[in-house]
């Protein structure tokens, strides 16, 4: 049976981020995923964890500042230092909360950099990032994100992450799927999942063209998850859409979709 774990970046909104914990453990979810979680103490998370019994599954690298506009750092060569320093960072919450993906944003390419110095960036930051957390067991993740949202993002479609992922040759380097993304630069999901199913080490969802529930725009999921099911994919499946109304309003209709068993 598939599991979902609810991303608290984006689900129950409506309360503080330490608060959502308990929203998702009534509203039947095992799992969670952060994508920054570095607003919060690892002690605050934990404590959240263990009194409602989820499991972080995953979270982001910092991605810079977010509140300037950035969305990652990994492909600029002015800032492997801080890069670095980020992998440190990302790593201590991960050991600490028992999560076991980290999820690495390539980050805009500036117009004045070339495409060749920000490649040749990106995979030798990935490599360090990768041998980094091998020590750990922990898996390196990389995410193609659409370029209508977010313009000059450098990772932008699955070809280009998994040529990536075979240059650099780490067993813990995978490929973040999110469905949202690719259904807009790509489409043909089922058979792009499939073709690159080895490569995948994680699933996000939202549907098209608002990044809303599941079932409220053009993505068939029925389909998806069966075509999950018959690849053997068994890890979590992570919600990470933006609620049309409510959070728990949006899940009372997804229950049946998603098996979920909250009150």
């Amino acid at each position: 049976m598939t599991e979902f774990s609810a991303n608290l970046s984006t689900l129950f909104t409506e309360v503080a981020l330490l608060e959502r914990f308990g929203l998702a453990a009534q509203a039947g979810f095992s799992a969670v995923e952060i994508q920054f979680p570095y607003s919060l103490s690892k002690t605050a998370i934990k404590q959240q964890l263990q009194k409602h019994q989820l499991k972080l599954t995953l979270i982001n690298l910092p991605a810079g500042d977010t509140a300037a506009g950035d969305l990652g750092i990994a492909c600029l060569p002015e800032r492997n230092i801080e890069f670095r320093e980020s992998v440190a960072t990302a790593v201590d919450y991960a050991r600490y909360l028992g999560v076991t993906k980290i999820n690495c944003l390539a980050g805009k390419k500036p117009q004045q950099l070339s495409a060749s110095e920000a490649q040749a960036t990106f995979i030798g930051n990935l490599t360090y990032a990768a041998s980094y957390l091998k020590d750990y067991n922990i898996t390196l993740l990389i995410e193609a994100i659409n370029t209508e949202d977010v313009p000059n993002f450098f990772l932008s479609n699955s070809a280009q992450a998994i040529k990536l992922i075979k240059e650099i040759d780490q067993c813990n380097l995978k490929f973040q799927y999110d469905l949202y993304h690719m259904q807009l630069m790509e489409g043909n999901l089922i058979n792009t999942i499939t073709k690159y199913f080895a490569y995948i080490g994680h699933i996000q969802i939202a549907d098209v063209p608002n990044r809303s529930e599941p079932g409220t725009g053009e993505i068939n999921f029925p389909n998806i998850f069966n075509a999950l099911a018959l690849l053997g994919y068994t890890d979590e499946i992570g919600l990470e859409y933006f609620p049309n109304e409510s959070t728990q309003s949006g899940l009372v209709k997804l229950a049946p979709l998603l098996n979920l068993k909250g009150e």
